[in-house]
């Protein structure tokens, strides 16, 4: 059995490159490394890729970022791209692949004007944009996690974010614009086979047929952007996974995103899906998961924290936060057999039916399914006994839990560890500010990541927020005190100067006369003329002559 070998390729935009080996019975490709001498060696730690004969289909040959790549269409398991060939590998690739699979490599060349406008082909295993007539890039199904529907004729794809540690930017949303309308005809229009579906006794009067007429006219008009979009979910599994949902929860209220959502929980993630918007979060991106009772006695709310955050466009979510009432109730049963609970799930919390409140019911199954700790409020409570603060942050009023490790701010959630608080301030607290019944709070957080003012706190809870703060050793400030603090020290300070010199009388001190060094008299005698009436004047003397 001959054996083709081809060093340094690169498999799907992979970081290391690796070996490709191609024999009569399939191809295969490994992970290299370098060695500290110089050389390489098969990496153990990942797994070959291995494609049988009877997966291949076809293969193409055309420039890549490495130089030149193959891409082999398979049968079921997508496209696969092998980049790093030399130019000169054509002839060789093109008599293995023709000589081992029976398959041609067609040489195919991608457009390179630039143009952000073309057509769109579903090929088997990915989308290809093409521009007069030459592709100028692929996206695969499988790199696609979501897609919605953004107006009428805008289609948003947002990509699989990679799990590999890929270094460098990533491309995470592709929007397409998809003008104009297209008439669906025969069984492509639901709404027309319901009707063609009657009975014979439920047709009507003739006035009735022409107005269904009339709507089955309209009905045949449908937007390409919506047939795009319902052509790509089909074909990129979206909103369709393999097995079964283990719980799913219907008409869940969301404050943020806000809307409706009925929420499928899969083994490893959940899906959301609502009117408008579907989203998918990967049980690892859960953060944390946080239950609070509001304020007003009606509602309680989850709160589950995200990273990365959920991405609508250009707007990021963080935090998704539910909403139900406080008396509501609900009933589920995990769709899992005894012997799959058994030993997947009874040892993570869960159990097999909820006949509780919905909180309590949605707490529990997020915590069992994630993995993380369900947080409660703490032992803080304020003068009405509740467990939040109400407050303005900004320009959005909502409410302050002071909970036992952070700070939780709601309605917009800004969630705030007591690890990065510096100090505390609290302003306008004085007795000698009679005019206001509110303080300021301000958190002062460390290397100079800012600060966060809370205000129009009622002086009510001013006494439970110190002993609080105190009690969490955080350094906790007055500014009122502070500045009294300092008018102290700067009298002080002007008495010691008074002390030093006696009695301080300014200009009245420059009163002792002091001769004028640089004033110089003709004489010391005064004018004759001025003070005594005998003298002779001059001018006189004058006139006599």
């Amino acid at each position: 059995m001959s054996t083709t070998e081809f060093d340094g390729i690169y498999l799907n935009q992979s970081k290391a490159h690796g070996r490709l080996r191609m024999v009569e019975t399939g191809l295969g490709w490994k992970a290299v490394q370098k060695t500290s001498m110089g050389g390489s060696k098969e990496t153990k730690k990942d797994e070959p890729f291995l494609l049988g004969k009877e997966e291949l289909l076809a293969a193409f040959w055309s420039r890549g970022s490495r130089g030149f790549e193959m891409k082999i269409q398979t049968k079921n398991r997508g496209a696969a791209n092998f980049d790093g060939f030399e130019q000169d590998n054509l002839e060789e690739l093109k008599n293995v692949m023709k000589r081992n699979y029976g398959i041609s490599v067609e040489q195919r060349e991608h457009s390179v004007k630039g143009w952000n406008w073309g057509k769109t082909d579903f090929e088997r295993s990915e989308l290809v944009f093409s521009v007069a007539n030459k592709p100028a890039f692929e996206i695969p199904y499988a790199e696609v996690a979501n897609s919605n529907l953004v107006g009428k004729n805008e289609v948003a794809l947002e990509f699989q974010q990679p799990a590999d540690g890929r270094a460098g930017d990533e491309l995470v949303e592709m929007r397409f614009y998809v003008p104009g309308v297209t008439s669906v005809e025969g069984d492509e229009n639901p709404k027309k086979k319901q009707k063609t579906e009657k009975k014979e006794g439920e047709e009507g009067k003739e006035g009735d047929d022409d107005a269904d007429a009339d709507d089955e006219s309209e009905e045949e008009v449908q937007s390409t952007a919506q047939i795009f979009y319902d052509t790509l979910k089909e074909k990129a599994d979206i909103g369709a996974v393999a097995g079964t949902a283990v719980v799913s929860l219907s008409e869940i209220y969301l404050v943020i995103p806000r809307g409706r959502y009925d929420i499928d929980m899969y083994a490893n993630f959940m899906r959301l899906r609502g009117k408008t918007y579907d989203y998918m979060v990967q049980y690892k991106h859960v953060q944390r998961l946080i239950v609070l009772p509001k304020p007003d006695d009606l509602h309680n709310i989850l709160v589950v924290q995200l990273d990365p955050p959920l991405r609508q466009g250009q707007t990021r979510y963080p935090f998704l936060v539910m909403q139900f009432l406080r008396e509501a109730e609900i009933k589920v049963e995990l769709n899992v057999d005894d012997a799959e609970f058994a030993e997947k799930y009874a040892d993570k919390g869960l159990k097999q039916s909820y006949d509780e409140s919905a909180h309590q019911v949605v707490g529990s199954i997020f915590r069992g399914l994630t993995g993380r700790k369900l947080t409660v409020p703490g032992s803080f409570k304020t003068v009405h006994g509740h467990a939040g603060v109400s407050c303005s942050l900004k320009a959005s009023e909502g409410h302050l839990y002071p909970l036992e490790r952070n700070f939780l701010f709601l309605s917009k959630p800004v969630f705030i560890p007591f690890a990065e608080i510096q100090d505390i301030t609290l302003s306008r607290v004085g007795s000698s500010v009679t005019t206001s019944r509110t303080f300021d709070m301000t958190l002062k957080l460390r290397n100079a990541q800012g600060e966060y003012q809370f205000s129009n706190i009622s002086k009510e809870e001013q006494e439970g927020l110190e002993a609080f703060i105190k009690s969490k050793g955080i350094r906790l400030k007055n500014d009122l005190a502070e500045e009294k603090a300092l008018l102290a020290a700067t009298l002080a300070e002007v008495d010691d100067d008074s002390d030093d010199g006696g009695e301080f009388r300014g200009s009245a001190d420059e009163d002792d006369e002091s001769p004028d060094e640089d004033f110089h008299a003709e004489s010391d005698s005064e004018v004759a003329e001025e003070f005594d009436s005998n003298a002779e004047s001059s001018s006189g003397e004058e006139d006599d002559e």
